[in-house]
């Protein structure tokens, strides 16, 4: 592989929702080199990918943003950060009017006011969000885009962060990147669990199947603190295309309903948590299929519908025009770890700087603050980066070339030479059985862990169920599968970006387990249903961190 040796102020891995703001708001900061490594095309990757058609976090009129904050603390049952979640709720609002004075479509009443849905959601035409958000990060004169590179580690040295290593996914290069501070923006993993969709349609996910957990893992490695793996995320989706089910019961006032035509929502609650549980329940007591109550609906609401869904999820309009407007069957996904809509993630301060000096965490990698959405993910993109200016600022002012500075210089490079090496033993031809096949490959890997988590540690399987015994089990297997990861070869550059996010997906689930066997309690039904401790306790009203 041949080397390419960058140096940057700001090293911003992945390009998504919070990447792009914090570059955009970079951008005002003269004399300060910011460079975004983004693993695909900045335009259309991230969760923004294929548009959405709300911003679920907004301090919609007659509320204030510490309504916000106890809206996110009763949902999450008291496990959330405070502090996190008001400096995100304070800049809601302001995000929002920078989204619309860039062009993005916010329907408006005849007085010039959004249009809210429901308390804390207002209604958008968001399909081209995110080609938006990258062309305001990408006109900054001091961004620079880094597309087609998957960032891999950071460069560590005595817990303060020098950059990250990673590699072109399309040409045979080796990337050497170092900087002064760095932004994680990766947002959180999918693809740990066994989806709801097989084979070919596998992609049918809640959430972007493209995001691995890669900042949760380098994040690991680096002996980053981590906090609440074990509240998972688990949507309740439209079965089979997993369209968003908000949409249509925020939207048009649609209640959940069982087989038998009872309306089941109120009687186990009506947070994230127990709205997904009451559905897991009245499936397992035989009451299923669960629905939503569509048949009230006026023609024109179903024509909102309808264009609603063309901003965020297409294919469940095309399945209403080949159907009926009848309720809409309903299920759950498979579990996420994403900080955007729990708590799980970097534990960071107020500033989003991590335990790690010089990195800092945004979005969907930050943990701590629930119910991001959009908008929180684009507050917090905008306060790491006030964070990092300031940070850079003091490190300026006390840096001076020195033999103990050149002393670690040096051993930075024999590391990255080691880290190339790395790769390249991927890329080697040993391994083969025959010409083109190797003995094991990546994709097998990855269904082999996404089997275990299935089964052992809470997925579908097993209503999201899990005890002591299972979670043991999952974590020697999953140990074992981690373990052959050294053996994975590679053809190309994009098969071995392939090992190196099955290689992320399986470090996740090991911390993901260690967490769910930390929690001796039942506080979230279904995100965290531990078989062993059934009920909530007053004794776990803290938080699980890890290293």
């Amino acid at each position: 592989m041949k080397t390419k040796r960058l140096e940057t102020d700001v090293l911003i891995i992945g390009g998504g929702t919070a990447g792009c703001f914090a570059a955009y708001t970079l951008g005002k900061e003269a004399g300060v080199s910011v460079l975004i490594a983004e693993k695909a095309n900045i335009k259309r990757s991230g969760c923004l990918a294929a548009g959405v058609n709300a911003l679920n976090a907004y301090i919609t009129e007659g509320h204030v943003p510490q309504d916000y904050v106890d809206y996110a603390k009763k949902d999450a049952h008291g496990i959330v950060r405070e502090d996190l979640l008001l400096s995100m709720s304070e800049r809601l609002n302001h995000v929002t009017k920078v989204l619309d004075d860039l062009g993005l479509v916010i329907l408006k009443d005849e007085n010039g006011k959004y249009v809210a849905r429901g308390n804390r959601n207002i209604k958008i035409n968001g399909e081209n969000i995110k080609p938006l958000l990258a062309e305001a990060a990408m006109s900054q004169d001091n961004v620079t885009v880094l597309e087609r590179v998957n960032i891999t580690d950071y460069i560590i040295e005595e817990n303060e962060i020098k950059g990250a290593w990673g590699f072109n996914i399309e040409e045979n290069v080796f990337y050497d990147i170092r900087a002064k501070a760095v932004l994680c923006a990766t947002g959180g993993a999918a693809g740990l669990y066994r989806p709801n969709n097989p084979g070919f349609s596998r992609h049918k996910m809640w959430y972007s199947p493209f995001n691995t957990g890669a900042g949760f893992a380098m994040g690991i490695l680096a002996g980053a603190e981590m906090t609440t793996f074990e509240m998972r995320f688990i949507a309740l989706r439209c079965k089979d295309t997993i369209a968003p089910v908000g949409t249509i019961a925020q939207g048009v006032g649609a209640r959940q309903m069982n087989s038998h035509g009872e309306i089941y929502e109120t009687k186990y609650g009506l947070t994230t948590s127990q709205r997904l549980y009451g559905t897991v329940t009245e499936n397992r007591e035989g009451r299923g299929p669960c629905y939503l109550k569509t048949d009230e609906i006026s023609a024109a609401q179903e024509q909102d519908l309808y264009r609603a869904y063309l901003n965020m999820a297409p294919s469940q309009t095309l399945k209403w025009l080949e159907g009926s407007r009848g309720p809409v069957e309903i299920e759950g996904t498979e579990p996420y770890i994403v900080g955007g809509h729990t708590a799980s993630g970097y534990w960071v301060d107020n500033g989003r700087r991590t335990t790690v000096k010089g990195l800092f965490a945004a979005g969907d990698v930050a943990g701590g603050c629930p119910q991001k959405y959009v908008t929180g993910a684009l507050a917090e993109g905008e306060i790491a980066a006030e964070s990092m200016t300031k940070y850079l600022k003091n490190l300026n002012a006390d840096s001076e070339k020195s033999n103990a500075i050149k002393e670690i210089e040096t051993k930075i490079d024999n590391a990255s030479i080691l880290k190339k090496k790395e790769y390249e033993a991927h890329l080697t031809a040993e391994g083969k059985d025959s010409e083109d096949t190797f003995f094991i490959t990546a994709e097998q890997l990855e269904e082999a862990m996404q089997k275990v988590m299935d089964q052992y540690a809470g997925g579908i399987a097993t209503d999201y169920q899990y005890n002591e015994e299972r979670l043991v089990i999952g974590k020697k297997r999953i140990g074992e599968l981690l373990g052959m990861i050294d053996e994975l070869k590679a053809k190309d550059m994009f098969e071995l970006k392939d090992i190196y996010e099955v290689r992320e997906r399986l470090i996740v689930c090991q911390t993901l387990i260690e967490h769910l066997r930390a929690r001796k309690e039942t506080r979230w039904h279904s995100f965290g249903e531990n078989t062993d401790y059934p009920e909530e306790s007053n004794q776990w009203l803290k938080y699980v961190n890890s290293k």
